[in-house]
């Protein structure tokens, strides 16, 4: 219809004719221009990163600060998380019905939702633990890291319902073969909106990022008394003291598998 108005505009300027006809010209183009305009809704986009969060557990409005911090004792890596196909996309997609859902084409995500996952985990990560994601940078080979990897089975959206994440994640200690599997279901009530929803899925997100860091803990606990034990150890027994037991999953986080 658009370009039927502009087609029709065109064949009007060659009229002959005189400041009237460049009037109706003047006006007709304002018309569609106002008609293209309300056609193209503006978007808006979302985001699961919040505030960081500083020593004392929050950061004042309009504060800003330069910190160094002390090198910690253990390093760890975010890998690049997976999220489903259906909802790989910058749109939101959520739910209308159990094999249903619908794309959202303007209510998106500031990146891809992987993407979106894997920073806020590290940055919930980094600020629990104290600690540096230093994946794809540099690092001592003498510095012990632990490379997280997750997998969301499911990243579901139900206005005004609840917000769901079914991760798998690994917890694996470079340079050695233990390695910690659990799964976390984590499901937030949301109200009305999108926004509601989205701090939905920030809640899950913050919860599965809980169960990841009591098991980075307990995995350099774990590494930190077989390395003991092994620098305790005769040269004879040094190869079965240095085996890292892996410890269980958290309690609030369902175990798949430990080795």
């Amino acid at each position: 219809m658009m370009f039927a108005r502009l087609s029709r505009l065109s064949r009007l300027s060659r009229l002959p004719g005189g400041p009237a006809r460049h009037a109706f010209q003047a006006s007709a183009l304002v018309a569609v221009l106002a008609l293209a305009a309300c056609a193209s809704p503006s978007s808006r986009f979302y985001t699961l990163g919040g505030a960081s969060v500083g020593a004392s557990g929050s950061t004042p409005a309009g504060a800003s600060s330069v910190r160094t911090a002390a090198a910690p004792a253990w390093l760890i890596e975010v890998a690049p998380i997976d999220v489903p196909p259906q909802v790989a996309k910058t749109q939101l997609v959520v739910q209308t019905g159990p094999t249903q859902v619908k794309v959202l084409e303007e209510e998106r995500w500031a990146s891809l939702p992987g993407d979106e996952l894997r920073r806020a985990l590290s940055t919930s990560l980094t600020q629990q633990l104290n600690t540096i994601d230093v994946y794809g940078t540099a690092y001592s080979d003498t510095m012990p890291v632990y490379r997280v990897s997750v997998n969301v089975q499911r990243f579901e959206s139900w206005p005004g319902s609840h917000a769901l994440i079914d991760a798998v994640w690994s917890v694996r200690a470079v340079r050695s073969t233990a390695v910690m599997t659990c799964r976390s279901v984590v499901s937030e009530q949301v109200g009305s909106g999108y926004d509601s929803l989205v701090d939905g899925h920030r809640r899950a997100l913050q919860r599965v990022s809980e169960q990841v860091a009591g098991a980075l803990r307990a995995m350099a606990a774990s590494s930190a008394s077989s390395g003991a034990a092994a620098a305790g150890a005769s040269a004879s027994q040094a190869k079965g003291a240095a085996r890292v037991n892996v410890p269980a999953c958290p309690s609030d986080g369902a175990a798949v598998a430990a080795g």
